[in-house]
Formats: structure tokens, C-alpha cells, sequence
């Protein structure tokens, strides 16, 4: 089912953040695999009274859209709406070609709702699981989401990342003047909403590993600081006030530690912030700029872009002999380093030929891999899964963000409809 070669689909999404008017941001799905799974969400019943303010079924076939592995059938294409597996009859949607069929069930709760849900194989003409979710009662679309990481990896084998979310920054004017704000949102850009707004810019913005706290530079001391802030509680410190250079934080896989940025010694080089202590351990030393730290999985390095070889390459740093390793050879410019989770592929900026793309390496045999054929593409981050990496890029003169998978067979977009986007970070599981 995984195949690389692409099909342009052309399916415009509208996602809304919380309710109609105040959508932010929607998904363009571009790009697919050529041969998606027929899936069909049948419509859920409910047994409360009233209207439920989120089509929980909807937002599962998006979901499963927006992945590019699978092809909802529209509701308007289905022969019947089963509410659980005994009432799936296999002849109908084996004739629309249909490979599973998903039923489901909402009951109202003291405190929210109670989602039972069913996995159908139709060509195996069995059920293949029944699952519950709750949630409060504004949970719908995080029950919705959490259902469809179920079916995700029930037929792909590969754990769904709909339920994680992601931090961006968004540049607009107010009054006439800049305005920066380091917004949350579902990773489908619903409910969007800020963290914090500033008159000065925000940029790198990065999750704690736990999801719980977000590192960012900000220019509101009038040169960059970098902070820690709790996004339950809003309550941050201010961890950096060097001068010159203080950028780039990242945290180490515990949680325990930054790296970043400092020119505080003349040059900008890697440091290490032991946050608990709050003692600073300088990591590299060159005449050449150090520069965008992020860690290996398992703590024990880093890799980050140095122009010491004449050119931005990435090395990697083993923090317990000090020894660096250049990692990257090909393309005359290659920055802004991410791993994924299971260490095995290096993410970047990639220019060749005067384009700036977003790029993959398998860190074993050094090979390369294009992903993106835009000429702006900056700043990676990858999903908790590996499956998928967001971006920004450009739409005309306008910021926006964008997706691919490691592999290259799925692309979308999320433009914004206000301001420009810029900047994102893929949450880790909340689990």
C-alpha cells in the first residue's frame, strides 16, 4: 500500500479550528500514493439529545484523507449507514470496493461522551476489532482523533499521529504594526488558539519531550532570550540573557537539558543548559559557526550545522569524547538537522542548484532524498511516528506550512487565512 509513486488527488479539506468563521487555517491535500485504501466511516449514531457539535465520523475520514494512505468513500457514494458490524452487508460494499468499513456508536456521558467504535474487513468479511474512547464534553474531536490513531495503525501497522498537535509561530498586522503570536493546534490546524502574542518577532519554537512546556527565542528584551514556558499554566522563564546570539534551544530526550546557542564567548557555539542546575556546558570549539543543536534519540549526541568544512554542513557532536563527524557531503548547503525517532534518518534544509528543498539522508549509507520541489522550504520538524515531517514554505509572497512523508508519496498543505505561518513544531504523543 505504501508505494511512492504520487497522484495528484486536488482535494481541498476546510478544517475548521473551532467553529466556522474563526477557521485559521486549512488543509490542501496535493499529493497521494496511487493506490489509496477504500475505506468507509459510516455516519455514528447517537443516543443523546440534541445535535452533537462535531461530526465525529467527519473528522475520522479526514483524518484518514489527510494521510494520503486511505480513500473514504463520500457519504453520498454509501449504499447503507451501519451503526455496528451486524449490519454491514459485505456484497454492498464490496461493489463499491470498499476494503473496511468503520461503525460507531456515541452515548452521552455524566461527564462527556462514551465512543464504541468497529473495525470491518470487508473482503474478510470479518470485524476486526471493537474499541471504546471517552472524552469530556469538548473532547469530541480529540475522541475522533484518538479513533482514527486506531484504525491508522490497525491496518497500516504504523501508530496514528492525529491526536498530537503542533506550535507555529503567525506574523499578521494590527494597527498597522507587526504582530507575532506562538500558536497550538491539532495537527489538522483545528483549534487553533495562542500561547502567547508579542510585538516583537518569536521564532524556534520546541516541545518538551512530555508536551507539557515549549522553549522559544523572543526579541521583547530587545536582543534574543530564549524561554521555557508551561502551556497549562502559562507560567515561563526566561532562561538565556547573553549577549549577542542566544537561539536554537533544544530539548535533550528526558527533558532534563537545552541545547542552544551562544555567542556569549565571541563565537557562536553549542552549550548545554542543565536545567535543573542551570549551569551552562560549552560543547564545541571553533572559529566557525556552530549552530541549529538538535539531539540523536538516545541523548548521547548531537547533530547540528557548522560552516568549519567552508560550507553549512551537518556534524554530529558525541558528547561524551567531544568528537565530531561530518555527516553530510552532497549539496553545497545542508542545515536545520532533525532526527527521526528511531535515528536512523537525518531531516534537513537541502540546496542544490541554488533551490533550498527539504531533504532525508539514511545516516548508515549517506543516501539522499529530495522530498519537496518548492524553492523556500525551511525549518522541519517530524512527526512522533517518523511517518510524516511539516514545514514552511511559501505560496506567492505568503508563509505557510506544509507536509510530506519520509518517503515522499504524500504532500499538503495548511495555508493560512490570515498572516503569514511559519515556524512549526510536531508535539510528541501526550501518553
Amino acid at each position: 500500500m505504501m508505494k511512492n509513486l504520487l497522484k495528484t488527488v486536488a482535494v481541498l479539506v476546510a478544517v475548521s479550528l473551532s467553529v466556522g468563521a474563526r477557521a485559521q487555517l486549512v488543509v490542501d491535500i496535493t499529493s497521494g500514493i496511487d493506490d489509496p485504501t477504500p475505506i468507509a466511516v459510516s455516519p455514528f449514531s447517537w443516543s443523546g439529545s440534541g445535535v452533537l457539535s462535531e461530526d465525529v465520523s467527519g473528522i475520522i475520514s479526514a483524518d484518514l484523507r489527510r494521510s494520503g494512505l486511505f480513500a473514504p468513500v463520500p457519504k453520498a457514494d454509501m449504499l447503507s449507514f451501519p451503526k455496528n458490524p451486524e449490519e454491514v452487508v459485505f456484497r454492498d460494499w464490496r461493489i463499491l470496493g470498499t476494503e473496511y468499513v468503520v461503525t460507531g456508536r456515541i452515548e452521552p456521558q455524566a461527564a462527556g461522551y462514551l465512543l464504541t467504535f468497529d473495525l470491518v474487513n470487508i473482503f474478510g468479511q470479518q470485524k476486526m476489532f471493537t474499541k471504546q474512547v471517552s472524552g469530556g464534553s469538548r473532547q469530541l474531536r480529540d475522541i475522533a482523533h484518538r479513533a482514527a490513531d486506531e484504525i491508522f495503525e490497525a491496518i497500516t501497522g504504523i501508530r496514528g499521529a492525529f491526536s498530537t498537535e503542533m506550535i507555529y509561530v503567525l506574523e499578521e498586522r494590527r494597527g498597522g504594526r507587526p504582530s507575532y503570536a506562538l500558536m497550538r493546534a491539532d495537527i489538522d490546524g483545528a483549534r487553533a488558539r495562542e500561547i502567547r502574542r508579542f510585538s516583537a518577532p518569536v521564532m524556534s519554537p520546541m516541545w518538551s519531550p512530555n508536551g507539557q512546556e515549549v522553549a522559544y527565542v523572543s526579541f521583547e528584551t530587545g536582543r534574543p532570550a530564549i524561554f521555557r514556558e508551561n502551556l497549562r499554566t502559562g507560567a515561563r522563564q526566561q532562561l538565556t540573557n547573553f549577549k549577542g546570539i542566544n537561539s536554537s534551544p533544544t530539548w535533550s530526550p528526558d527533558g532534563t537539558k537545552l541545547a542552544m546557542v551562544l555567542s556569549k564567548d565571541g563565537n557562536p557555539e553549542i552549550y548545554v543548559l542543565d536545567l535543573n542546575t542551570g549551569r551552562f556546558t560549552r560543547m564545541t570549539r571553533h572559529f566557525s559557526i556552530d549552530t541549529e543543536p538538535n539531539w540523536m534519540p538516545d541523548g548521547k549526541s548531537l547533530v547540528f550545522t557548522s560552516d568549519r568544512g567552508g560550507k553549512p554542513q551537518i556534524y554530529q557532536l558525541t558528547l561524551a569524547t567531544g568528537q565530531v563527524d561530518r555527516l553530510t557531503f552532497d549539496g553545497d548547503y545542508n542545515a536545520r538537522p532533525r532526527v527521526s525517532p528511531d535515528g536512523k534518518t537525518l531531516v534537513m534544509v537541502h540546496r542544490s542548484r541554488g533551490v533550498f528543498t527539504i531533504a532525508t539522508m539514511d545516516i548508515n549509507t549517506g543516501r539522499m532524498r529530495v522530498l519537496t520541489e518548492t524553492t523556500l522550504d525551511e525549518s522541519p520538524s517530524i512527526a512522533p511516528n517518523g511517518a510524516m515531517l511539516m514545514y514552511a514554505t511559501k505560496r506567492g509572497d505568503k508563509g505557510i506550512l506544509a507536509a510530506v512523508s519520509l518517503d515522499a508519496g504524500v504532500k499538503y498543505n495548511l495555508p493560512s487565512q490570515r498572516g503569514d505561518v511559519r515556524e512549526p513544531a510536531w508535539s510528541p504523543y501526550f501518553d
